[in-house]
């Protein structure tokens, strides 16, 4: 729709569409693929340029067999990550109905994660060391760490400090508990093993848990700590960082990204730094929060279920004045354009005009949702109410994949009808106490719909199912 010949590749597809997307993309007729991992695994394509990652991977495993498909005829490639705490908390969430042991592994794979976008060390540096090789050079020249280091600080009193708290506590904690040790942010299990007690306890009390993590990935790449494998994740100390305690030096260490503070527009391309709102009017977007209040309130509904905040902040970013602009909106499908657009076209096109703003030539064309094949689909198959389970599986996708589905027809302005599955899934008084909590909520968040109702009462599908009922039935 924007000039770029791009095709997807998901699950979600027929085996006949999959290859035939898959042989586009091998003989060049067209440039970009859009894909889950089921994509790339045995792609013998070499001159791959670049590979994006929308969602952080779950582990530096997947990532380095993902971002391996680029380059591999010796040319240049790129790779840049997105990377949002909100994506490592939802990953966290899928996995807490796991084995215990199996959650465990999963977190402290997603720590190794974390640990790898946010560090300010050089990138090649840290994945060899991950894989268990060394890499001598302390400039490899291509990443974003080495094109534009971090300021480093003298570090050699942290770094004593760290390594005589893993000798007072006998080497038998892992990262996240010295940090919590050193700190004085002991809780539960940790509290109850007389920490309390340690000389090292506060010890490091004057630099937040970011500052620690830093100091303890560093020091693992410097060798002067490890990582014991056979009770994964434990720190212990190595014969290097023995010899340092006895015989201290000067050391220099870089502080991590902190994607919530880095303003600079350079750092956000070159380190894969999400920030929030880049590009987005601001003055424009807190006109529009006002406005949707305004008529939130005229129309006694919380107001989110006029507009929710992607949708303002692209407006703020595309300026479009005339309902038919304002359809190509992410997550303003016709119903809702029809419905809220016009008081908000009217406002944005004051705005520009007072401001003298050039908009862009033309609003780009973000979706094409009105023929999507998938959303006709959904929305047939909930009229002749057929179970949402069916219709996952009709269409390959997830119970959770399908939801997202619903919710974005839901979002754009289409009615749907879950009366029927509801009824038989949801408890009625279920059904009473969370429409009651999204009429007066301030947010659609379901994680703080959750925390408010009780997360061990309430399941975060009833939630979700709810939440849809309650747009559908009072926005759409």
């Amino acid at each position: 729709m924007n000039g770029v010949r791009a095709v997807p590749y998901h699950a979600g597809l027929d085996p006949k569409t999959r290859k035939m997307h898959q042989d586009m993309f091998l003989m060049e007729e067209t440039e970009v693929i859009v894909a889950t991992i089921a994509f790339g695994m045995g792609i013998d394509k070499p001159d791959v340029r670049f590979i994006i990652h929308h969602d952080m991977p779950k582990s530096l495993e997947g990532y380095y067999q993902e971002t391996g498909r680029s380059g591999r005829d010796g040319g240049e490639g790129k790779c840049l990550g997105f990377f949002s705490l909100d994506d490592i908390h939802k990953i966290e969430k899928f996995g807490k109905n796991k084995p215990v042991a199996e959650q465990e592994i999963s977190l402290q794979l997603l720590q190794e994660v974390i640990a790898y976008a946010e560090s300010s060390v050089c990138r090649r540096k840290q994945l060899l060391h991950y894989f268990g090789e060394t890499y001598h050079q302390d400039n490899c020249s291509t990443c974003d760490n080495c094109l534009h280091p971090k300021m480093k600080f003298e570090a050699k009193e942290h770094v004593l400090t760290m390594l005589s708290a893993v000798k007072e506590t006998k080497q038998q904690f892992k990262a996240k508990q010295l940090i919590s040790i050193l700190t004085g942010n002991v809780s539960g299990t940790l509290k109850s093993q007389k920490v309390l007690n340690y000389e090292c306890f506060e010890a490091g009390a004057d630099n937040d848990d970011k500052f620690w993590n830093a100091i303890i990935r560093q020091m693992l790449i410097l060798k002067l700590l490890q990582k014991d494998i056979d009770n994964y994740g434990v720190i212990k100390m190595t014969p290097e960082g023995e010899k340092f305690l006895k015989n201290p030096q000067e050391i220099q260490m870089a502080k991590d990204h902190d994607y919530d503070t880095d303003g600079d527009d350079d750092d956000f391309i070159n380190s894969g730094g999400m920030q929030k709102g880049s590009g987005t009017d601001k003055m424009l977007f807190g006109l529009l929060k006002d406005l949707r209040k305004e008529i939130a309130r005229k129309e006694k509904l919380p107001p989110f279920v006029i507009f929710q905040d992607p949708s303002l902040e692209d407006m703020a970013i595309q300026y479009p004045i005339t309902l038919e602009e304002m359809k190509n909106i992410s997550g303003v499908g016709v119903g809702k354009a029809q419905k809220y657009g016009q008081p908000f076209a009217d406002l944005i096109k004051k705005y520009v005009d007072e401001n003298e703003i050039t908009r862009p030539n033309d609003v780009v064309v973000k979706s094409v949702i009105n023929k999507s094949g998938l959303k006709v689909y959904i929305i047939q198959a909930i009229d002749r109410k057929i179970p949402l389970e069916q219709i996952a599986v009709a269409k390959s996708l997830s119970f959770n994949d399908l939801l997202e589905e619903i919710e974005r027809i839901v979002s754009s302005g289409t009615k749907v009808n879950l009366n029927y599955y509801i009824n038989e899934y949801v408890d009625e008084y279920h059904q009473q106490d969370i429409h009651d909590y999204f009429s007066s909520a301030e947010t659609d968040s379901i994680e703080e719909a959750l925390l408010a109702l009780g997360e061990n009462e309430y399941t975060e599908e009833e939630v979700r199912l709810m939440r849809i009922k309650f747009m559908s039935d009072l926005g759409n």
